[in-house]
């Protein structure tokens, strides 16, 4: 039986989900599109922010921004998700009403044609740029939500990696040599701070695979992670196990990525 179920998992072929009714991999390819592009919006938030934020705490080190910044940086890593998932439901919909509650669409926006299942990109390929301000407009605080923990994350290793570098004798060469600070930090330091910052990228990306359980579950986000928590709730082993391989060759991939991007970074890895 275990035989028969590996052969199935090869084509793909979890089984049928008991909740559904349908085979697992049609659910997969539906909700899949909804997490990746939630997931991908929050790591592109935690790269533009918490990035820039690690450099500069670095370089104006025990300065007031520096010290905001590490607090930040322990508040992003402290605080659960799901209950600063509810805390900006209650604030940004229910007291300001800036947000709307959840889903990927309004009720009274129609949908784009499928071609990637990620509703900004459809959006875009289909010329509907009502449909994609709307989709922006839902996708905005779920995803702020989900990046403020990878954020925080970035944000401290890219800070005290940088400060391992700017001790590096080829960065004080560098200063000896007349070079301005932004030419030093920017052209000398900086590629060589990113070697760790690339790796916990890449981990990162399982964390919001997997940690958007709860945030889909608070904003009714149609994604995997809700998907898979009615799942685990009702029992339905065969969702559960594809969503988990599904998660895990996605979560590979991405490390082989990183692998690929440390060589490009430094040319010794080649060797």
């Amino acid at each position: 039986q275990y035989l028969r179920y590996l052969q199935g998992v090869v084509r793909l072929d979890f089984g049928d989900s008991f909740s559904s009714l349908r085979p697992v991999k049609e659910d997969l390819a539906e909700f899949l599109p909804a997490t990746v592009e939630l997931a991908l919006s929050a790591l592109f938030i935690a790269v533009m922010f918490g990035v820039p934020l690690g450099v500069y705490s670095a370089v104006r080190q025990n300065t007031l921004f520096d010290r905001l910044g590490r607090m930040f940086a322990v508040a992003g890593l402290s605080l659960p998700a799901f209950w600063l998932a509810l805390l900006a439901q209650l604030l940004f919909y229910q007291k300001l009403d800036w947000f709307p509650f959840g889903g990927r669409l309004g009720d009274e926006v129609v949908a784009p044609p499928t071609v990637t299942g990620l509703l900004t990109i459809d959006s875009i390929l289909s010329g509907r740029f009502g449909s994609l301000g709307d989709a922006f407009y839902h996708l905005i605080l779920p995803a702020l939500v989900l990046s403020l923990t990878p954020l925080a994350v970035l944000a401290r290793i890219m800070r005290t990696s940088m400060l391992e570098v700017m001790r590096e004798q080829y960065v004080t060469t560098a200063r000896a040599k007349g070079l301005a600070d932004r030419i030093v930090i920017l052209r000398h330091a900086f590629k060589n701070a990113l070697l760790p910052v690339v790796t916990m990228i890449g981990l990162q990306i399982g964390y919001l695979l997997g940690g958007s359980v709860l945030i889909e579950s608070v904003f009714a986000w149609p994604g995997i992670g809700r998907y898979s928590a009615r799942a685990i709730v009702g029992a339905d082993y065969n969702a559960v196990m594809g969503v988990t391989l599904i998660v895990a060759a996605i979560y590979l991939f991405t490390n082989v990525v990183v692998d690929l991007l440390y060589a490009w970074l430094d040319p010794r890895i080649r060797y």
